[in-house]
């Protein structure tokens, strides 16, 4: 079950967040969504000019009213930060780009690392009162994202989904959930057809990829993707997508 179909089907009107929203893969099936205001943040320039390129064509050729693109990332403080994208053979690796990681140490023959000092500032700068839905993929910098989004997590109780990788940050699938958990939120992975509490994920065999953007292995499965649902609404969620 793929995040545009989580949130599509547990769709409410509000506000939608996409954290890194790349060139607007789900920023605009998100704008099509009834009774939607969309917030999309991407830091990455080329990728930003894609995403703006993206949502004008979806919508006749302008931004539309209930859309709003930011060129910055989402953390857990304002100001500026370094963006790290990896060049794998003169091919940039926009997946990979990183506000939490330098790629330091796999510079070399095939890869260098370009970087970029872009814009930062929090969800919670924003005092947004009616965030429904969230979506984050921050490629190691999800922690961040989420602490700088206490307050709105606590005020609007949205339904979240978010990418969260060991491979981009050891422990990650730890802290981000035992995060998340003291906010009353609970997490989940869905694997064979079937939802599964985020304690019931065995990294060794589900987590398992190499950190370096040179080297593409993975393990079989490979579980990545996490819904996290208010406690309060957990039951009805779960029940609602199975």
């Amino acid at each position: 079950m793929d995040e545009i179909d989580i949130h599509s089907r547990l769709h409410r009107p509000g506000t939608i967040v996409d954290v890194g929203a790349h060139d607007g893969l789900l920023t605009v099936p998100f704008s099509r969504l009834p009774g939607s205001r969309v917030l999309a943040f991407e830091p990455l320039p080329r990728a930003f000019a894609r995403l703006v390129r993206a949502v004008g064509e979806a919508h006749g050729g302008g931004i539309p009213p209930h859309v709003a693109l930011h060129p910055e990332a989402l953390g857990d403080q304002a100001g500026e930060i370094t963006l790290s994208l990896p060049v794998l053979d003169g091919e940039a690796q926009e997946q990979w780009a990183s506000t939490a990681k330098d790629y330091k140490g796999f510079e070399g023959r095939r890869i260098s690392v370009e970087r970029l000092r872009v814009p930062l500032r929090t969800l919670d700068s924003l005092a947004l009162p009616d965030v429904t839905h969230l979506k984050v993929d921050a490629e190691g910098a999800e922690y961040e994202v989420f602490r700088g989004a206490t307050e709105t997590l606590r005020r609007c109780r949205p339904l979240i989904t978010a990418e969260i990788e060991e491979r981009h940050r050891l422990g990650s699938t730890w802290a981000v959930p035992a995060f998340l958990d003291a906010l009353g939120y609970d997490s989940f992975f869905h694997l064979s057809g079937r939802w599964f509490p985020v304690a019931a994920l065995d990294r060794a065999t589900m987590q398992r990829a190499s950190p370096d953007p040179s080297v593409f292995e993975a393990s079989d499965p490979y579980v990545f993707v996490f819904l996290i649902v208010p406690r309060e609404r957990s039951a009805e969620v779960i029940a609602a997508l199975s």
